[in-house]
């Protein structure tokens, strides 16, 4: 019975062994990666990888397209057309009517009153306000505005002039539009210079009022 047991414990010690030194083996032999074809590995390196500015100018180049498109219906559209001579047609009609000499001077003067009231006022009235501790980013952008309308004016006025008026072979006429302009724009300029500060005061005392309600 002895020898029994002592054969049975030999037999399992045994298979224990072979067992623990079979998935030592097994643990020791190296797992090869899966091999990856030439082909696929050479169209990894030279696959295209799109940068932002790519994209960016993609999607700029496909707007344009579209607003090209666009452009080109409305343009074969019926209606457009008529819709488009109903806008144009009264200031063709005014343009004709006020064509003279003296309206071209009173034009030149204007714009060039708007040029010099709405540059001052961006560089002298603006850094005037910022020395008192104020600025209105909307106030500059709204002088931006005029500047660049008054300039379009003024450009597209002399060139009206010239082509359906003698006022540009007058420098008498044009020197005092200029005169004119320059003095008015001063003026606007003053004025709009004191209304801005008015306003930065007017900010500065609801902010106040608002501060005391507050800590009542």
């Amino acid at each position: 019975m002895k020898s029994d047991v002592v054969k049975f414990v030999s037999l399992f010690c045994s298979l224990v062994l072979i067992l623990a030194l079979y998935h030592s083996g097994r643990a020791d032999e190296k797992v090869e990666p899966a091999p990856v074809s030439a082909e696929k590995s050479e169209q990894d390196d030279v696959a295209p990888v799109k940068t932002l500015e790519e994209m960016t100018n993609e999607a700029a180049s496909k707007m344009t397209g579209k607003a090209e498109e666009i452009s080109k219906k409305v343009d074969q559209s019926e209606d457009a057309k008529k819709y488009s001579a109903g806008i144009l047609e009264p200031i063709y009609s005014m343009a004709e009517y006020m064509s003279f000499s003296s309206f071209y001077w009173i034009a030149f003067a204007v714009m060039v009153s708007g040029v010099i009231s709405f540059a001052l006022q961006l560089v002298i009235g603006k850094l005037a306000v910022l020395l008192r501790g104020g600025i209105s980013f909307s106030q500059i952008l709204t002088d931006i505005q005029g500047l660049v309308i008054s300039l379009v004016g003024l450009f597209y006025t002399t060139q009206a002039a010239t082509e359906n008026s003698n006022f540009t072979t007058s420098p008498a006429a044009v020197l005092s539009a200029a005169a004119l302009g320059l003095v008015a724009g001063f003026f606007f300029y003053l004025r709009g210079q004191a209304t801005e500060l008015e306003a930065l005061e007017g900010r500065r005392e609801e902010a106040r009022i608002a501060r005391a309600a507050k800590n009542k």
